[in-house]
């Protein structure tokens, strides 16, 4: 599965060691799920988790965050945006998530914003889906 983790399940990764934002960031890491990042997603991730009110509610440095999302770099399949789809979304912050799954070929994209995200995805043939039902569905292909 080619997938993009929009923000705000990275944070809800971070955030929590429980539920399935933690397990999909963990089986990018272990490369189980082939996740996909351009650079103005990473920097998106980097913005918004060295917020002060991130950092004191993970618990952790904007050092250790640089560590975890350098970890992410090392295992991401790097997309370039040849191509910019704007403006397809009502908030510009979603339209780098999206652009990010068109151009990298992704088959879903792991969102807590289905709502805003689903059509615009389903345009380009790409699913957006919260993070649970992804992960259910990595864990039933297993069997």
């Amino acid at each position: 599965m080619r997938l993009v983790l929009d923000t705000d399940v990275v944070i809800a990764a971070m955030r929590s060691d429980q539920g399935a934002s933690r397990q999909l960031l963990l089986a990018a890491l272990d490369r189980r799920v082939e996740v996909l990042a351009s650079v103005p997603l990473i920097l998106e991730y980097e913005s918004v988790l060295t917020r002060p009110e991130q950092l004191d509610e993970i618990g952790i440095t904007a050092a250790e965050i640089g560590d975890v999302l350098e970890a992410i770099v090392a295992v991401a399949e790097p997309v370039v945006l040849r191509f910019l789809w704007r403006p397809q979304l009502k908030d510009p912050d979603d339209e780098m998530v999206l652009e990010t799954a068109v151009n990298g070929g992704a088959d879903r994209i792991a969102t807590f914003n289905t709502r805003h995200l689903a059509a615009a995805a389903l345009a380009f043939g790409i699913r957006a889906e919260r993070p649970g039902s992804i992960w259910r569905e990595i864990e039933g292909s297993k069997t």
